[in-house]
């Protein structure tokens, strides 16, 4: 018999809290403090939290806490100590996406269950057995999966796998989003993403009305038999930031459709498009499709449905809705305490109150005893059936019988809320090793083949980046005195991974003898290759932990997040030996859809694996804003694309990038033509200052 997933609600603030529970959320998310990638929406202060534990495992419902952002050395104790406190108050799961918190949580908490957050960017078998391998007990797919490639994980990952099934959709793959730091400050990996997506562009052409970046929200509540099917654990609702009514009904229809085993009515269809949506919802992402079809918006004076919000509203909070069944067995007996045993399925208690005294007018009678316990309002609890043996001749006043059932509840509800016994170990110390250097080494990394000339590899970089794909394309590499460095594609599924593989071997032919890591999932493709293992900029590499994790994974150094300070490089411990992107176009997403084909159509096959050099999406097209600011737009592998930012990051005349510690500092090349690259080089090398518009990124300003 097919299992039925557990149904997992957002839970912004303690209403929103109470309204998932009482409508039928089989667990909650939410967020404490400041490390949570919601952290606009109310959150929940200690002593809620506290309440928040007792109210749902009372009830059977699990709760799991956010620590789903980026963190720096500095506030990893802080959100360390975090993590303790709700281990030792009984949470039942942290949702992680930093690395370094993760490293720490399973070496000092290893008994805590930890869940790979979507921000964490896992869509492959690889990825999620790699993180299950880890140790973590569930993996939260990246939402752009498909059912096929949902199944497939499910197949092969040894652990839970948890899926979006409503909600709001991010035009680009969590955790690869530097929009909203970029542009504004405000990191979405930081929790502080200011929706960018949502306003107006243009696609090669002035933004007017359109929204080329603001999908629909996704629902797919007529898919719930099918991911019941091929094993999906967790189905969850996205919804931190929306009103504790939306909460209610849309966990009260998700979970109505999972209790009946049933698709949802028109009319259940009719209330999740009240309750919220952009121009309605969509599904193509589960089905494998993606088109403009997909893209929608909310109006800013769009209102709330006020009936179906009171209706909801009314409802939970009689809090009535959710109570637990409990089974009541007495025994009153002359000569002996009265005993009451409460047994609820899983836990059985029994306590005992005063001897009965003998009956001087009227006896005592079973009825009257079960008919007292049944009263269980105002509690969590509901009385199933009342079994009493009541001896003949006896009397217990009627406030000893009502005793003897709080009693029992209390310590039923004693049994439901305890605390598993977890290990609290040391926390580790960082390991005793410098890699730092007095100054780095140029590297490079380009996008074309034509990037790579005589000139470029006269200036000695000590390391060429060149793309999987393009390298595929090559049937012999310049000889240089320089190391040749493969990057997957930021972006693939389990069915590329065979061509993948042949890509590499023809790359190891050429003369490549290094790959550089952007996602967890390609360690299992490149294990084995005889290669050496780099990690890029897509893995968010944000403190020093991070760096130990990805020692312990193999690889020989790592590129630092590029939301990171100057300052903040600089203290890393650099445990691996280090590298940073000083200039270029930097990238601010990485999406599913091809914005070239949504905006003016490109008409290519999506299924193939490539992009033809001479196809539209190769030709000059950009994404324009509402100030005629202009964002390259550079086909992905797949048929996705990848969004650069509007202005070049240029560092060569600000020497303190040379004083970081850093072993490495990359020029990353996209839109420049093989003689800029020749003169950047040379301005690197020289320290000469940017002609044209440029930026600083976030060297010096940082992100909150």
């Amino acid at each position: 018999m097919t299992s039925k997933p557990e149904l997992l609600a957002p839970a912004g603030s303690p209403e929103s809290l109470r309204a998932a529970v009482q409508n039928g959320a089989g667990a909650v998310y939410l967020g404490w403090g400041d490390f949570n990638a919601r952290r606009s929406a109310k959150n929940f202060s200690e002593e809620e939290f506290k309440e928040a534990l007792v109210y749902c495992h009372i009830r059977g419902v699990r709760v799991f806490l956010t620590l789903n952002t980026l963190l720096t050395d500095r506030e990893l104790p802080k959100a360390l100590e975090t993590a303790r406190e709700v281990c030792r108050l009984g949470v039942d799961a942290i949702l992680v996406q930093d690395w370094g918190l993760f490293e720490l949580l399973r070496k000092s908490l290893p008994d805590l269950p930890l869940h790979a957050s979507t921000q964490m960017s896992v869509f492959t078998s690889g990825g999620a057995c790699e993180m299950a391998a880890d140790g973590c007990e569930r993996i939260v797919l990246a939402r752009e999966n498909s059912a096929e490639d949902t199944a497939a994980i499910c197949r092969n990952c040894p652990v839970e796998v948890e899926v979006f099934v409503h909600g709001a959709l991010c035009m680009c793959y969590s955790g690869q989003c530097a929009m909203s730091a970029l542009i504004g400050g405000r990191s979405g990996n930081r929790g502080r993403c200011a929706q960018p997506c949502r306003l107006p562009y243009g696609v090669n052409g002035p933004a007017k009305k359109d929204y080329p970046l603001s999908l629909k929200d996704n629902c797919l509540a007529c898919e719930l038999g099918d991911m019941a099917e091929m094993g999906v654990a967790c189905l969850k609702m996205e919804g931190r930031m929306k009103r504790p009514e939306y909460v209610a009904i849309i966990t009260r229809i998700y979970a109505r459709l999972l209790e009946e085993d049933r698709e949802p009515t028109a009319a259940e269809l009719s209330e999740l498009e009240q309750a919220f949506s952009r121009s309605g919802f969509t599904d193509w992402y589960w089905q494998g499709k993606h088109g403009a079809r997909m893209f929608g918006t909310r109006p800013e004076n769009a209102k709330d449905p006020k009936e179906l919000f009171e209706a909801a509203k009314s409802a939970y909070e009689k809090d009535d809705l959710r109570t637990v069944p409990v089974r009541f067995t007495a025994a009153i007996r002359a000569g002996a305490p009265c005993a009451l045993t409460a047994e609820d399925g899983t836990h059985a208690v029994t306590v005992t109150g005063p001897v009965p005294e003998a009956a001087r007018n009227r006896s005592l009678t079973a009825e009257e005893v079960a008919d007292r316990l049944k009263k269980t309002g105002g509690t969590a609890y509901r009385c199933e059936s009342a079994e009493v043996t009541v001896d003949e001749s006896l009397s217990l006043p009627a406030s000893a019988v009502n005793a003897l059932r709080r009693d029992a509840l209390a310590a039923l509800t004693e049994a439901r809320t305890a605390v598993p016994p977890r290990r609290e170990l040391p926390l580790p110390a960082l390991p005793d090793v410098d890699c730092s250097e007095s100054a780095p080494a140029l590297t490079v990394s380009v996008s074309t083949a034509a990037q790579i000339t005589e000139g470029l590899l006269a200036c000695g970089p000590a390391r060429v980046y060149v793309p999987l794909e393009v390298l595929a394309e090559l049937e012999s590499l310049p000889r240089a005195d320089t190391e040749w460095c493969a990057i997957l594609p930021r972006i693939w599924r389990d069915r590329d991974e065979v061509l993948l593989k042949d890509w590499l071997a023809h790359a190891k032919e050429l003369g490549v003898s290094a790959a550089a890591v952007g996602n967890i999932g390609q360690l299992s493709i490149l294990r084995g290759l005889d290669m050496a293992l780099y990690g890029d900029y897509g893995l968010n590499v944000f403190n020093s932990w991070s760096l130990v994790y990805l020692r312990d994974k193999g690889l020989s150094s790592a590129c630092l997040s590029f939301e990171l300070r100057g300052s903040q490089m600089r203290d890393l411990k650099k445990v691996l030996p280090a590298e940073a992107i000083v200039y270029g176009r930097l990238p601010l997403m990485i999406t599913e859809n091809c914005l070239v084909q949504n905006g003016c159509g490109c008409r290519l096959d999506r299924n193939g694996p490539a992009v033809p050099e001479n196809g539209p999406c190769h030709r000059p097209n950009f994404l324009q804003d509402r100030t005629g600011a202009a964002f390259p737009l550079l086909p992905a592998y797949g048929h996705r694309t990848e969004v650069q930012n509007s202005r070049v990051l240029w560092l060569a005349d600000r020497p303190d990038w040379k004083r970081l510690g850093l072993a490495y500092a990359r020029l990353r090349f996209t839109t420049e033509s093989p003689e800029e690259c020749v003169r950047v080089m040379r301005a690197y090398q020289e320290g000469r200052p940017a002609e044209g518009e440029f930026t600083r990124g976030l060297y010096e300003r940082g992100v909150e």
